[in-house]
């Protein structure tokens, strides 16, 4: 068992990006945030399964090329291999998300042309 506080845990880009609270040993567990118009790569994990659960703002994701729109109390699993890309369509307000990837893997993303 262990506790951490995100606090002590940065964001990918300084104030947004991807934030990891875990990594390893069965799962990778963190927090996504984006900023108004901002946009994270498109992306595929060859044995990860992925999901998102939306805090707060907007998310749209583009997962095989269908886009979907969801909002805070929204979810969506991603399948292995699924290419998927995130977007923060709003203008004014912040994206933020809780992400979960199984079964943890070290080296497992693969980054593509975003559509």
């Amino acid at each position: 068992m262990f506790i951490l506080d995100q606090k002590e845990v940065e964001y990918r880009f300084g104030d947004s990006g991807p934030k990891y609270i875990m990594r390893g040993p069965r799962m990778n567990f963190g927090v996504v945030r984006l900023k108004p118009g901002e946009d994270f790569d498109a992306h595929f994990h060859n044995i990860m399964e992925e999901n998102f659960f939306v805090l707060e703002g907007t998310l749209e994701i583009n997962v095989d090329g269908d886009i979907h729109t969801l909002t805070e109390g929204q979810f969506i699993h991603i399948e292995p291999t699924e290419i998927h890309y995130l977007k923060n369509p709003s203008n004014t307000q912040p994206l933020k998300c809780v992400f979960a990837l199984s079964p943890f893997q070290n080296n497992d993303k693969v980054v593509v042309a975003t559509p």
